[in-house]
């Protein structure tokens, strides 16, 4: 590199490395008047500025960093490092290089230690030194990254995630939800064409064409700073269209992703991903990575799972479970059910058993009573008029000897009896009548025809010669015919209880 050209400078003097930059500064403003009048070349002054930087930063130093972009040409990397304050201003920036006999061995024990490689938006510790050209400006040489520190603040940035969800009462917000009583609709998020997703969407095929479940999928990209965005928007535009097709909500929302490095796992490590999970109002089950993997997802999802194997496994068992329980909640309501109507089958035999019994014995007393008031008017008025013509006859006597002994008077007075006894017996004639048509009346009431139409039943021997009015004429298996008041029905005696009172008086009426 050529020096700058200060032969026109009077007293000019070299500077000696700074031990700091006060010190520099010091010894910078005592030449001050003697370099205000000079005019120097570009390239001369740029060479006194590389000077001064490599006399004075010729030692290396740790500097914390971000990357904000990064890239390579012939085994060469080139950053674009950044410091920004509290709100995201960038406060300094300079250029990086790390020169291709370093990059490899750097980048390899980088990339082991975090188990994710080097790229932008990573906060890092570099280990550099000072630099600087007259044609290509001031950058800074990489001698050595520590990947211990990028660990450190990618898991102080996960603890300030969870410590801000757990504040905002997000962090279990959504394991609050009760599981779905059954699983019929899911709705799935995947990056397209990943070799997690095909594994799941195998099962999951296999479980649709049953019928049981019903997927419906959604692609988005799980990789790079825009993944956070792509998700949230999947989510929410998933959730509309369902809503719009079914007018309800799905019964479960899936966040599914295959392993992979632990920098494209870190992509799903944002605030506001993790809060819209949270915030779901059905439960969210997520599958991500392997065993070893986790992400903030993890966290606030209702259940977490390893890979997507594992949630499809587990819809799988969660759906045989419920089959499952609903065979024996149908096993035990059939068996419920057929005892009671067991019970009702032998409540109605005993309660037709009962009413055939009462019937018939009602029917056949009935009957006696009727035949007996019936043969007792009858008597009755035969001995009243009997009895009347003997009366009318005797005073028909009584009333000739009167009348010969006072045949004017008498005759009239014998008339006028004569009519009186008359109608007085055509009186008792009529009433006898009366009370003989009431206990006909009373009889047709209880006829066998009329006591059929009011819900009883005759029950007669198979043949229908013979009727049944006692639990002793019943044996099992016997046939019966049934009389109804429209028809007849035949029946088979199953059981016959007897009721051994009604028997018992029943003997002793007869």
């Amino acid at each position: 590199m050529r020096k700058p050209n200060l032969s026109n400078i009077k007293q000019a003097k070299v500077l000696a490395p700074a031990k700091d930059l006060a010190t520099l500064e010091a010894e910078l403003a005592e030449q001050e008047d003697h370099l205000e009048d000079t005019v120097l070349r570009l390239s001369d002054y740029l060479s006194a500025v590389e000077m001064v930087i490599k006399q004075t930063f010729d030692h290396r130093v740790w500097v914390k960093a971000e990357i904000r972009n990064l890239s390579s040409k012939g085994g060469h990397y080139y950053f674009e490092l950044a410091e920004k304050d509290d709100d995201g201003k960038v406060v300094a920036s300079c250029r990086g290089n790390l020169w291709r006999f370093k990059a490899a061995r750097v980048l390899a024990k980088f990339e082991r230690a975090t188990g994710m490689p080097l790229e932008r938006d990573l906060t890092v510790l570099l280990k550099v030194s000072a630099g600087f050209h007259a044609q290509y400006g001031f950058s800074i040489t990489i001698e050595d990254i520590d990947p211990s520190y990028t660990l450190g603040d990618l898991a102080r940035q996960y603890a300030e995630m969870v410590d801000r969800l757990t504040g905002e009462g997000l962090l279990h917000l959504n394991q609050q939800l009760p599981a779905p009583f059954d699983i019929e609709h899911v709705l799935v998020i995947a990056p397209e064409k990943a070799a997690g997703l095909g594994d799941f969407q195998a099962d999951a095929d296999r479980l649709a064409s049953t019928g049981a479940c019903h997927f419906h999928y959604h692609s988005a990209t799980f990789q790079g700073n825009h993944a956070p965005a792509e998700i949230r928007q999947a989510i929410v535009s998933a959730q509309q269209q369902f809503y719009d097709t079914y007018q309800r909500l799905p019964d479960l929302l899936v966040i599914i992703r295959g392993g992979g490095a632990v920098g494209d796992l870190a992509y799903l490590n944002d605030y506001e991903l993790a809060a819209l999970v949270a915030e779901q109002p059905i439960p969210v089950w997520v599958g991500i990575g392997h065993e070893r993997d986790k992400v903030i997802l993890d966290e606030v999802a209702h259940t977490s799972f390893d890979t997507p194997s594992k949630v499809i496994a587990a819809i799988h068992s969660y759906l045989a479970q419920l089959v499952t329980q609903t065979l024996q909640y149908q096993a035990q309501i059939k068996q419920a059910a057929q005892r009671q109507l067991n019970t009702a089958e032998q409540q109605t035999a005993r309660q037709l058993s009962q009413i055939q019994s009462q019937t018939i014995g009602q029917l056949t007393a009935l009957r006696k009573d009727s035949d007996y008031a019936w043969r007792s008017i009858q008597q009755s008025a035969q001995r009243q008029v009997k009895q009347a013509v003997r009366l009318t006859a005797e005073r028909y006597t009584q009333t000739q000897t009167l009348a010969h002994q006072q045949l004017a008077k008498v005759a009239t007075n014998s008339k006028s009896y004569q009519e009186s006894i008359m109608q007085n017996a055509q009186q008792k004639i009529v009433q006898a009548q009366r009370d003989s048509e009431h206990l006909r009346d009373i009889v047709l009431l209880h006829r066998p025809a009329r006591v059929l139409k009011q819900g009883y039943t005759m029950l007669t021997d198979a043949k229908n010669k013979q009727t049944l009015t006692s639990s002793t004429q019943l044996y099992p298996e016997q046939t019966v015919n049934i009389i109804l008041k429209d028809g007849n029905a035949k029946a088979q005696i199953i059981d016959v209880n007897m009721d051994k009172e009604a028997t018992k008086n029943s003997d002793t009426l007869n």
